[in-house]
Order: structure tokens, then sequence, then C-alpha cells
């Protein structure tokens, strides 16, 4: 393999590993942060033993993901030094303010948070779990808006081979970040909530009786996941739209949609040769144009057209994302997000028929649910990355001028393997603890009443 393969399955391995914590962390900590505003609010026994719980797998989570995520800032200047010099510039600032701003926060409060406990008063300690949701955030909008700008660049200009920033609001405010940070977000509350709602249903079967801390738990994940999920979907949605008009060839590939269509109809089943040819396929008739353009009526732009007039305005090469894995990407991300707002609805009929305590059978499906954010999450990364090939910032610099021009082969493997050894070891370190914190019982709640003068509280029911 070329050096350039390589350092794309090295990126693409450790990004993976990183993506799997980090929707928790975003979603985990408002659900935590609202369990200790219950518990404040209402001076309940039972909310601040729910905080502790939930919190204790937040904090394993999150120092998970601060392991991960430090070795990706490093990728840039050991496999992509190229990249680095050609927008560095650009790309650096949001990185730079991520960390200053965003992730020094968001340790700094956690820490108060965790030893805080019976030292700091109620509404400090609440305060500072407030501030590490909202940076985590806040860390994640950063991020993303370096992200966009690999997307859809702007505020820049090219001088001596290198991109400069022209306009920090404009690179801030990229109109990709308007689309991509709520769905982020809304896939971190849907994430959280299928975590808390699988963990609490393997303790209802197990002890339906005097549960009541996950009788509550899986109230408010339900109503949270229902939110997520939807707010997923509808900003699924706008981005669609968004990516249209600024990259039509990845939507072009995840509908394996060679010649232009209009009206364009949606692909159930689409099966091609190498040649770009559909071989077979089942399509649903206007439906495409329906949700790109909002109208039945209208035109989305195919693979060879799109092909075509890119290299009369790029020069001579292949700008066509590897269809299969866009494909097949977009339908692993849209079928686990059909089955979470099906199984969303169920547990906000359980909850609201108060079945929770009945041990229904299929309480116990919503343990084999919590992967399916994990594919939503990891198929939509995929699709969002494989489907700006070969562009590492679209419309500017290709990823094969991207890489380090010093870096051989065989110093890319030896980090590769080492890497993802690495990482297999904290994926089975994390799985563990998560496991057996996760799996530890809690005592009855003993019935403590209101403060008075102060109603209690209730989430459709006690």
């Amino acid at each position: 393999m070329d050096v350039t393969t390589l350092a794309r399955m090295q990126f693409a391995i450790t990004t993976v590993y990183h993506f799997f914590f980090v929707p928790l962390t975003l979603g985990l900590s408002i659900i935590v942060a609202l369990m200790e505003t219950l518990y404040v609010r209402t001076n309940r026994d039972i909310y601040k033993r729910m905080t502790k719980f939930w919190g204790k797998l937040f904090v394993i989570n999150f120092a998970m993901g601060v392991v991960t995520g430090i070795v990706q800032e490093f990728q840039f200047g050991m496999n992509w030094s190229e990249y680095s010099r050609f927008v560095g510039d650009i790309f650096g600032a949001p990185l730079a303010i991520e960390a200053l701003m965003a992730f020094f926060l968001e340790s700094t409060f956690l820490g108060l948070w965790i030893f805080g406990w019976e030292k700091l008063s109620k509404r400090v300690h609440l305060l500072a779990i407030w501030l590490v949701a909202i940076s985590s955030n806040l860390s994640a909008l950063w991020i993303l808006i370096a992200n966009s700008f690999m997307q859809q660049p702007v505020g820049y200009a090219l001088n001596n081979g290198r991109a400069e920033m022209t306009n920090f609001f404009t690179v801030v405010f990229n109109p990709n970040i308007w689309t991509q940070f709520p769905h982020v977000i809304a896939s971190g509350l849907a994430t959280a909530a299928f975590f808390v709602l699988g963990i609490s249903a393997y303790h209802l079967l197990r002890q339906p009786q005097d549960n009541a801390i996950f009788q509550r738990s899986f109230q408010i994940a339900a109503i949270i996941g229902l939110l997520g999920t939807v707010g997923v979907v509808m900003s699924g949605h706008s981005q669609m739209q968004h990516l249209v008009t600024s990259q039509p060839m990845k939507v072009a590939a995840a509908e394996a949609l060679w010649e232009t269509e209009d009206p364009a109809g949606l692909s159930i089943l689409t099966i091609g040769n190498l040649q770009g040819e559909e071989v077979f396929s089942i399509r649903i008739p206007n439906m495409l144009s329906l949700l790109a353009l909002d109208q039945l009526q209208g035109t989305v732009r195919g693979l060879n057209d799109l092909q075509a007039e890119y290299a009369q305005t790029f020069g001579p090469g292949d700008y066509t994302p590897p269809v299969f894995i866009a494909y097949w990407s977009f339908r692993g991300m849209v079928g686990a997000g059909i089955l979470m707002l099906i199984a969303n609805i169920y547990a906000l009929l359980l909850v609201m028929g108060e079945q929770l305590a009945d041990k229904p059978k299929f309480l116990s499906a919503f343990i084999w649910f919590i992967p399916l954010p994990y594919i939503a999450n990891t198929t939509g990364w995929l699709l969002t990355e494989f489907g700006r090939y070969p562009w590492i910032v679209y419309g500017l610099m290709k990823l094969e001028d991207a890489v380090s021009i010093s870096v051989s082969s065989a110093m890319v493997v030896l980090s590769l393997v080492g890497f993802t050894l690495i990482y297999g070891a904290l994926m089975a370190a994390t799985i563990y603890l998560m496991g057996k914190f996760a799996r530890q019982p809690q005592q009855p709640v003993p019935i403590i009443p209101s403060p008075i003068g102060e109603p209690a509280v209730s989430l459709i029911g006690d």
C-alpha cells in the first residue's frame, strides 16, 4: 500500500475509536446535569443516587475519550504535514480555541464536580456539572467548525500556496455548521438515552421490585431519547438539503445515482458493476427529489454528470467517491435511526402505561439496542468523510497532496499497528469498566418526602 492509503487507514481507525466515546460524553453530561438539577430542586435522595450512578459511567467514558482524542491532533504533524502547512493558518485557530476555552474548562469543572460532593454547596456543585455539559458541547462545536472548513471552505484566500484566513467570523459561521452541529448534539442525546435505557432495562429485569432508580432513569431516558432521535432525523434532513448544493457528489454517491434524474427516486436497493452501471435498482419514485428539494419535481444530479463537470473544472482525475461505502454507510445510518425511533416510541408507551414493573418481554431488547446509536454515529461519519473523496479540503486540496512527504510506508505501518493495538486494549478496558460499574446493583431507595413548601417533581408518575 502507498503512504496515502496507510495514513488514511490510520486516521480512520483512530477516529472511529475516538468517536465511540464522544457522542456519549455530549449526551450523558446533559442527562447527569438534569438529574442533579432534579436533586437540588426536590432534595429527594433518589435523584442524588441516580446522579452518582450515571456520573460514574460518564467519568469513565470521558477519560477514555480524552486519551483516544489526543492522538488525533498529533497525526496532523506526523502523517499530514502538507495539509497542516496548507491550512494551518485556518485549521489551527478553532483547535486552539477548543483546547483553551472548552477542554480546559470542561476538565477543571469535572474535577470540581468529582471531588466536590459534600464539600461544595449543592448549587455550586450543580453549576459545576452544567459547566461540564456546556463546555463538552462547546468543544464539539469548535471541532466541527474546523471540520466544516474541510467540507465547505469559506473565509480564506490563497497566498503563496497556502490558505490564509481573511475573516474569522466567516469561518466560525460557516453555513455547514448550522446543519452539522445540531445533528451531532442530537445524536449525542440519542446515544446517551439508549445507553441509559439499556442499562436501566438490565436492572429492571434482574430486580423489578424496589428499583426506583432505574425506573426513573428509564423514564427520563425515554423522553430525552425521543427528543434526540427526532432531532437527529430533522437535522439530518436539513443536512442532506445543504449537501445537494455544497457537495452534490456525496449525495449522488449515497444514493448510487449514476445518471441525473428529474424527478429523482429514492433508492431502496441498488446493485451496480465496477463501470458505474446499475444492474438492479429499486427506487421510490419522486422521493429523493422530495427529501432533497422539498418538491416532488426536481433535478438531482448523478455521478456521471458531476464527474464530467469536476474533471473540466479541476482537471483530469477521478472525483467519484467510493460508492459502495457511501451507499451502505447511508443505509446503515438511516436504518439504525429508524429502529431507534421505533424503540423510543415503544419506551415512551411503556413509561406512559406504567408497565416497567411488569417485566415485559420486550424490555430485554433495550439491552441489545445500546449499539444502535453507535452504528448510526460510525456510519454517519464514514459517509461524511468518504463522501468527500478525493478532497481533504473540498475543492482546494486532494488527499494525495496532503500526506507528509518525508514519511515512509514502513513508518506509517509501524504506527498504525501500534495505535490499533493500544486502542484495542483501551477499548477492552473501557468495556470491562463500563460493564463492571453498570452491573452494580443499587440499594432500595428510601422514600424521602420533599421539603416543606416545595412540591415534589414527577416525571410521568413515581
